[in-house]
């Protein structure tokens, strides 16, 4: 449970920090972020594996780079529905789910997973 809260808040901070270098993307305050990575989180299970297996022939023509359209889409998404955070566009959409990715996986592998 700890390590959920632990993940959760480190989700926010790489929010916060895409915010920074990715213009278009802005989150108004780290509540914000934190409410935005748990939507995000939520979106990601619930959501997004829909949508893949709906997109899986566009996604098998394009030998998988379309999951970086639909990351970058639901992205968008919950920047639209959110007060305090926003995406400009789809494009930088795609852009900040492609940092955030990034950003939380570096920032995920920091934390020990308790199998020694």
């Amino acid at each position: 449970m700890v390590k959920l809260l632990i993940v959760w808040v480190l989700n926010a901070l790489a929010l916060m920090a895409v915010a920074y270098l990715v213009p278009g993307i802005h989150v108004a305050n780290f509540t914000a972020a934190l409410i935005a990575a748990l939507v995000i989180g939520l979106v990601n299970i619930l959501i997004k594996p829909l949508l893949v297996l709906l997109t899986l022939p566009i996604t098998l023509l394009t030998l998988g780079l379309f999951i970086l359209v639909i990351n970058g889409v639901l992205f968008w998404l919950v920047g639209n529905y959110l007060q305090g955070f926003s995406v400009s566009s789809i494009v930088v959409g795609i852009i900040g789910a492609l940092v955030y990715s990034l950003i939380s996986g570096v920032l995920s592998a920091i934390i020990p997973d308790g199998k020694d």
